[in-house]
């Protein structure tokens, strides 16, 4: 299960630092924004998906409360 944590939790920072330099050279406007920032807003939202999926893991350990 840790290993899936650590997947989880490097998802987010791939997405968002990892493929700026290949996802800057695409130019489409999406949903009115340029692709890179739609780009961005994306990985926010994979971020925060990825942190439920850590908290659901955790949450099912937890035994002190």
């Amino acid at each position: 299960m840790t290993t899936l944590k650590i997947v989880l939790t490097l998802i987010p920072f791939i997405w968002i630092v990892g493929m700026i330099p290949f996802v800057n050279t695409i130019y489409p406007m999406v949903l009115g924004l340029p692709f890179l920032a739609f780009w961005e807003v994306a990985g926010i939202f994979v971020a925060c998906g990825c942190l439920k999926i850590i908290y659901n893991i955790d949450s099912k350990n937890d035994n002190e409360i």
